[in-house]
């Protein structure tokens, strides 16, 4: 007998519209495949939703914040009913840029520098101080925000000004910007899926270049790399998914430049939707979108 699926999607984050989507595409195959599927939003019915249709495995589809930064991952743990992807712990480390990137330097993982600039008290000499640490130009972005939400390159002349449009954040991560090639790598449970390369036709591999399909961002498999890279890759990948403490699926951002991989961050919840990278990756491996929406269903649990 098919088990049966409530869907968690939607949300109040800024990714709110790229959970829909993918809460839509997992959904619809489910169907296909003779499951009972409800599909939620994590707002106040949540819980009698969840009594009233007793799912056997929540499949957790949100993106962003209180989606997949440990949140709902609590409140998952009180049901007591599998769930998918990463625990509490890891969905929050993941989530917030500089505790992760913190993880990353103690495990010899190469990351770009950074600086976390707090807007209250470093309002004025911004640029004194981000070149105490870094060179021009500079990526800015969100501690907690995911998909390249608000993520800028900057230089001098409008550093000010970009940081200016993101303070509604109390704290902005600022890093050293690493040219280069974009790469990104998926995992599956500790188990590399494989990789891919994006080419984008925009300055870098941003929000519009991710779910618009009119940005024409190049996707390209195999990646072409020689073993001794590939290999490197993949094991940082994996020992990223492991030092994090992750769970099911995710994947790793890397920008690829001088012989060095730089990881920018790990993904603890991969997009679903038809523009998606962790789909076409493992479609590229042989397994088709159902085996994969499937293997994360088997591989859900509680205490993640």
């Amino acid at each position: 007998m098919k088990k049966k699926i409530l869907i968690l999607c939607g949300g109040i984050s800024k990714e709110r519209l790229i959970s829909l989507e993918t809460g839509k595409q997992v959904a619809n195959e489910l169907k296909k495949n003779k499951y009972k599927v409800l599909t939620c939003e994590p707002d106040s019915t949540l819980l009698q939703k969840i009594k009233l249709f007793k799912p056997n495995i929540i499949f957790n589809a949100l993106h962003g914040q209180f989606g997949e930064d440990g949140y709902i991952q609590a409140i998952l743990e009180t049901q007591k009913i599998p769930y998918t992807h990463s625990g509490v712990i890891a969905s929050s480390i993941a989530m917030d840029k500089v505790i992760s990137k913190k993880i990353f330097i103690k495990n010899n993982i190469l990351t770009p520098k950074y600086i976390k600039l707090n807007h209250q008290k470093n309002k004025i000499n911004v640029i004194q101080i981000i070149e105490k640490k870094l060179n021009f130009p500079v990526v800015i972005k969100p501690i907690n925000e995911g998909s390249s939400v608000h993520v800028h390159i900057c230089n001098k002349k409008n550093i000010v000004k970009k940081l200016n449009e993101l303070s509604a954040y109390n704290e902005i991560l600022i890093e050293e910007f690493i040219p280069g090639r974009e790469i990104q790598v998926a995992v599956m449970e500790n188990k590399n899926l494989g990789l891919i390369e994006l080419k984008p036709k925009r300055e870098f591999y941003d929000y519009q270049a991710k779910y618009n399909a009119n940005a024409k961002t190049k996707h390209i498999i195999p990646v072409n790399l020689n073993k001794k890279d590939l290999k490197k890759v993949t094991d940082i990948t994996c020992k990223a998914h492991r030092v994090i403490g992750c769970r099911g699926v995710t994947r790793s951002d890397f920008k690829f430049y001088k012989g060095k991989f730089y990881l920018l961050e790990i993904n603890t919840q991969p997009g679903m939707t038809k523009l998606s990278l962790v789909p076409e990756i493992a479609s590229y491996a042989g397994i088709n979108f159902i085996k994969l929406i499937e293997w994360i269903i088997k591989d859900a649990s509680i205490n993640r």
